[in-house]
């Protein structure tokens, strides 16, 4: 499982002219299923993501978490972080899971992030979707698990 976290003061996910997720400040998150990933992954990533420590205290060190400072969290479903670019001019796919099998751990994932007591929101699985948003820092960060 991969997951891209980008500290963000704002962040939406549009499918047609429907914004479908939208947070203030907190962090977006792209995240890619891949063929072995399972629950223990999944769970595994949601405890990570909300206890990662991307924001600032008083002392302006990255001390604390989203779950630290109740703040949202916008996940968005996105396979091509697994694609294999090693090789010529086209990305392959073959290292993301199935569609069957990507939504039903991405809507896991979503479930174990809506556990904890912060803001979650989301994109949609399969849809083509615009995304916009205010990177704080910029702070990005790629995790796996």
């Amino acid at each position: 499982m991969i997951s891209l976290l980008q500290r963000v003061s704002e962040a939406k996910v549009t499918v047609g002219n429907v914004i479908s997720g939208e947070i203030g400040r907190g962090l977006l998150v792209f995240t890619a299923i891949q063929p072995d990933d399972d629950i223990k992954k999944v769970t595994r990533m949601a405890a990570r993501i909300l206890t990662y420590r991307v924001f600032p205290d008083s002392e302006d060190r990255m001390n604390l978490s989203l779950v630290d400072n109740n703040l949202g969290l916008l996940i968005v479903p996105q396979f091509t972080l697994a694609a294999d670019t090693s090789r010529g001019a086209r990305p392959s796919f073959a290292k993301a899971a199935s569609p069957k099998q990507g939504r039903k751990l991405f809507d896991q994932f979503v479930l174990k992030c809506r556990e904890s007591s912060t803001q979650v929101e989301t994109g949609i699985f399969g849809a083509s979707m615009q995304v916009a948003l205010v990177n704080d820092g910029p702070v990005t960060f790629w995790l796996e698990v």
